[in-house]
C-alpha cells in the first residue's frame, strides 16, 4: 500500500469514527431530551402502553361534637376522568350522549382540562349518578383517556342539625388555586367558609397514586405489581370541637324565623358550646355539586343568609356594655360600691340625656340593676374628663372589643370601639366633644360589637377576669393517631381587681332576681346573673340583646344573644339565652310556656310593626 493510500484510508476511518462519535452525542442528546428534559411529557405516554397512573382521593377528616357525636363524615360518589393527551376528540358526541349533557359543555369540560395539564389526569364531571357511571364503564373501551373516581362528598349524620356558619361548605377550586397551590387538581374542592375553609390544610390529607393495567383499548386489567408501586392516599385529621351538639339544636330552634345571633362560651376555657346566625342556610344542599338555583335564591335574600351574624355583625352593645362600664369606673377610683348619684330622669350635660330608670338615688349595683343611663352618662363623663377616651378604649379592648378575638373562623368583625383617632377621622379633628362621648358609657353611638365579642365580654366577667380566646376545636387527631390540642391557657387582664368582679356581678345577678330579666331568665334551678339591652336602630325597631352567665358561683356557660327589630332585649332575647341556660345546667326545659313564647315570638318589622 503506498503511502497515499494509507494516508486515505486513516483520514476514511477518521471520518468514520467521528461520524460514530457524532451519532453518539445525537443519540445521546436525545435520550437526554426524552428522559430528563421531556420527562414530563413522554413519562406518562410510554406508561400509558401497558399502565394508567390514576390519582387516589384521600378522605376528608372527620368533625365531632365536644362529646364524641359525629357531625360531618364523607359519602362516596363518582366522577368521570380525562387524561387530555390520550383522548381523542373524534369520542366527542359519544361522551356527550352517555353523561346526557350538551356537546359543548363536555368541550368545554375538555378545554379546561387541557389548560390545566395535557399528560395529569383530572376530573371532566364530579358527582354522576350510579347509572351514567356504569354506562360509561360499560363503553370505556371505546373512550381513550376517559377514566373514573370514586370519590366523596361531605355527608351530616345529625339529621336536623345545620350549624351552617360553623362548619361551612365546600367548593370546587378556581383555576388560579390549582394553578397556585400544587396540592390541588382540577375539580378538587376547597373549604370556602366555617371550619371547612378554617382548617382545611388539616382536613384535606394528601393524595395517593395507583398504577393499574391497561390494554389496548383503555381497560383495567387489574393493578400494577400487585400495588408494589402504589402510595396509599393519607386521610385529612380529624376535627373535635367544643360544640354541644343537644345545645346547638335547641339554639337553632329557637332562633327559627327570626333575625339575629348568639352565642354560648364555656366560661372557663373558651370553647364555644353553641353559636347561630339566623336565618340559616341548608348546608345539605351545598354538599356535592351546588344546587344552582337554591345558590341564587340565598345570594339574592334579602335577610342574607349567607351572612353570618354571630360573628360578623356589629350593633351597638346598648345597656349590655354597662357592666364592663361599671368595672372600668370601680378599678380607676371614681366610684366605690357605695358611691351614689341622683337621678332626676335624665342627665343634664349641655342638654338633657333621657333616662327611662325612676328617679332616684344609684349606687353600681342598684345601675346595672335598674339600666340607669344618668349613673353611666356620668362615669363616662367623669372617665373622660379624668382621663381621656383613649384610655377607656385602652380598659375596654382588653376585654377583646374593638379587635380581633381570633376565633378558629374566617371572617370575623373586630367591631368599632372609638378613641379620638376614629373620632378625628371621622368627625373631623377639634370638632368632637363630650354629647360624642357620653353614649359610649351606655353602649350606644359609635360603639359596635357582635353577639361572639359580648360573649366573650361576660365570660371574661364571669371567670373573673381570665382573658379568653374563644375557639371552636379543641383538638386535632392526624392520620398516624398523634393528637393535637388547641392552646386554651388563660391569662389574668392586669387591671381587674377580683372583688371589682364581685361587685359587678352581683348587679347583674339583681338584674335577673329583681331588674328586667326577672321575667323570663330567673331560674329555680339555677342562680344566672345577665344583662339586658336595647340598641337603637336608625331604619327600624331597637334590637334587643340578653347576655348572661351560669351557675353564679361556678360559672359553666356565658351566653349572648342579638335579636334584630325585636324591641327590649327582657322580653326578646332574655328568654331564648334562659332556655340555652337551663337546657345545658340542668339537661332538659321544664318551662314549656317560656319555649312556646320564644317560638311564637317574631321580629317587628315595617310589615309588623304592631306584632
Amino acid at each position: 500500500m503506498t503511502r497515499h493510500q494509507k494516508k486515505r484510508t486513516e483520514l476514511s476511518i477518521r471520518i468514520f469514527q467521528l461520524i460514530i462519535i457524532l451519532l453518539g452525542l445525537v443519540i445521546m442528546g436525545r435520550l437526554f431530551q426524552l428522559q430528563i428534559l421531556d420527562y414530563e411529557t413522554y413519562e406518562p405516554l410510554s406508561r400509558e402502553n401497558a399502565l394508567r397512573q390514576q390519582s387516589i382521593n384521600p378522605a376528608r377528616g372527620l368533625i365531632y361534637d365536644r362529646n364524641g357525636q359525629l357531625l360531618v363524615d364523607n359519602k362516596p360518589i363518582y366522577s368521570i376522568t380525562i387524561t387530555p393527551s390520550a383522548y381523542d376528540p373524534d369520542k366527542m358526541p359519544l361522551l356527550a350522549d352517555l353523561l346526557d349533557v350538551p356537546d359543548a359543555e363536555v368541550r368545554q369540560r375538555v378545554r379546561e382540562a387541557r389548560d390545566y395539564s395535557w399528560y395529569r389526569t383530572s376530573r371532566l364531571f364530579t358527582e354522576i349518578d350510579f347509572k351514567t357511571f356504569s354506562v360509561i364503564q360499560e363503553n370505556i373501551w371505546q373512550l381513550p383517556g376517559i377514566g373514573h373516581q370514586i370519590e366523596s362528598k361531605r355527608h351530616y349524620p345529625v339529621d336536623s342539625l345545620q350549624a351552617s356558619h360553623i362548619l361551612g361548605y365546600l367548593r370546587e377550586v378556581s383555576k388560579e388555586e390549582y394553578l397556585e397551590q400544587q396540592h390541588y387538581h382540577l375539580g378538587d374542592k376547597t373549604g370556602k367558609t366555617g371550619l371547612e375553609n378554617e382548617y382545611e390544610s388539616q382536613l384535606r390529607g394528601e393524595y395517593g397514586t395507583e398504577y393499574v393495567v391497561v390494554n389496548a383499548m383503555g381497560q383495567n386489567l387489574g393493578s400494577y405489581q400487585d400495588g408494589a408501586i402504589d402510595e396509599a392516599p393519607q386521610k385529612g385529621s380529624d376535627l373535635h370541637t367544643t360544640l354541644d351538639t343537644g345545645l346547638q339544636l335547641l339554639a337553632e330552634d329557637l332562633m327559627k324565623g327570626k333575625r339575629g345571633g348568639l352565642v354560648a362560651l364555656n366560661p372557663q376555657t373558651g370553647g364555644i358550646l353553641s353559636m347561630v346566625s339566623a336565618p340559616q342556610y341548608d348546608i345539605r344542599r351545598l354538599s356535592g355539586r351546588i344546587d344552582s338555583d337554591y345558590w341564587q335564591k340565598i345570594n339574592t335574600d334579602p335577610d342574607n343568609p349567607l351572612f353570618s351574624r354571630a360573628l360578623s355583625s356589629k350593633q351597638p352593645p346598648g345597656s349590655t356594655f354597662k357592666p364592663l362600664m361599671g368595672l372600668m369606673g370601680l378599678e380607676l377610683g371614681i366610684i366605690n360600691p357605695n358611691t351614689t348619684i341622683y337621678n332626676p330622669g335624665y342627665y343634664s350635660r349641655g342638654r338633657r340625656y333621657n333616662d327611662l330608670a325612676d328617679p332616684g338615688q344609684y349606687n353600681i349595683g342598684k345601675a346595672i340593676q335598674e339600666s340607669s343611663n344618668t349613673f353611666f352618662f356620668w362615669l363616662m363623663d367623669k372617665i373622660v374628663h379624668n382621663y381621656s377616651i383613649d384610655y377607656w378604649n385602652e380598659l375596654a379592648s382588653s376585654f377583646g372589643l374593638g379587635r380581633p378575638t381570633n376565633v378558629d373562623l374566617p371572617n370575623e368583625t373586630i367591631g368599632i370601639l372609638p378613641d379620638s383617632t376614629y373620632l378625628n377621622n371621622l368627625l373631623g379633628e377639634g370638632t368632637w366633644g363630650i354629647g360624642d362621648q357620653l353614649s359610649l358609657g351606655v353602649g350606644q353611638g359609635f360603639l359596635a360589637a357582635s353577639p361572639l365579642q359580648m360573649a366573650n365580654v361576660t365570660a371574661q366577667i364571669a371567670n373573673g377576669g381570665y382573658a379568653l380566646r374563644p375557639h371552636l376545636v379543641h383538638s386535632i387527631r392526624q392520620n398516624d393517631g398523634t393528637v393535637r390540642y388547641t392552646d386554651i391557657d388563660t391569662t389574668k387582664i392586669g387591671w381587674v381587681n377580683s372583688q371589682n368582679i364581685e361587685v359587678i356581678k352581683n348587679g347583674m345577678r339583681r338584674v335577673v332576681t329583681t331588674g328586667s330579666g326577672r321575667y323570663y331568665a330567673n331560674l329555680d334551678s339555677v342562680e344566672v346573673a345577665g344583662k339586658t339591652g336595647t340598641a337603637q336602630n336608625p331604619h327600624g325597631e331597637d334590637h334587643g340583646w340578653f347576655v348572661c352567665f351560669a351557675p353564679v358561683d361556678n360559672p359553666r356557660i356565658a351566653v349572648a344573644v342579638l335579636l334584630e327589630n325585636s324591641g327590649y332585649g327582657s322580653i326578646s332575647a332574655a328568654p331564648i339565652a334562659s332556655l340555652l341556660v337551663e337546657k345545658y345546667i340542668t339537661g332538659e326545659i321544664n318551662r314549656s310556656q317560656v319555649y312556646d313564647y320564644v317560638k311564637d315570638l317574631e321580629p317587628k318589622t315595617e310589615d309588623n310593626p304592631d306584632e
